[in-house]
């Protein structure tokens, strides 16, 4: 398998399948594209059809967007187990990670991911709103899953890689947030692979402008 990712200080997407697939324990290469230069574009010609990141290459099936290439380690390598086996709780973890996919643009825009950002901002009553719904969206699933494990489901699933660059975001931009969802994130950035993704994005050199505060 191949995964196609890009810088990991900056690429938020290529994050969440990289881990669900490090979670899985699966094996992979690891192509890293550094997006925004002059040849980013013929790069990723060579490996992506939407000319985006990420996009994972296995055995003949070349699968892009995060969310289709997890859905697809889920079938072909985890027996499913990307989702709980509950159907209502899957129910659950998919329109909240469907809720991630599509919306959520103020935080995206306003804070954008970025591993080495270490400064507190006023937020734009756009971002405090999104803010307040993730808050409240993470509350009230661990207050149900809790039982279960320390994840937003209870065990680790999709749903985590989907809002795991928000609990960057929040962290590098020190977005207060409730005890409930505070633990959650020191749980999510402690893991050892999130760790490994924020230490080595921080460890690049190259700089995307639009993605850096100070720039702006």
């Amino acid at each position: 398998m191949q995964l196609i990712i890009g810088n990991k200080n900056y690429s938020s997407w290529s994050l969440r399948p990289w881990l669900l697939m490090k979670k899985a324990g699966l094996k992979f290469e690891e192509i890293r594209i550094s997006l925004n230069t002059e040849t980013t574009k013929i790069e990723l010609a060579e490996y992506s059809p939407s000319m985006k990141v990420p996009v994972l290459i296995d055995q003949g099936n070349t699968i892009w967007d995060s969310f289709s290439i997890m859905e697809y380690i889920s079938e072909r390598y985890m027996n499913n187990e990307g989702w709980p086996q509950d159907l209502s709780t899957r129910a659950v973890g998919r329109s909240a990670a469907s809720e991630m996919h599509s919306g959520f643009f103020s935080i995206r825009n306003e804070l954008p991911m970025n591993c080495r950002i270490d400064i507190k901002l006023p937020l734009s009553p756009a971002v405090r709103a999104e803010v307040d719904r993730i808050e409240s969206l993470w509350t009230e699933l661990r207050e149900e899953f809790t039982s279960y494990g320390p994840w937003l489901l209870g065990e680790f699933s999709i749903l985590d890689c989907m809002f795991a660059p928000i609990a960057i975001r929040f962290s590098g931009y020190q977005v207060d947030v409730n005890t409930i969802c505070q633990t959650y994130m020191d749980h999510l950035l402690s893991d050892p692979h999130m760790e490994q993704w924020t230490h080595e994005g921080q460890k690049e050199s190259e700089v995307i402008q639009m993605s850096e505060i100070s720039f702006r």
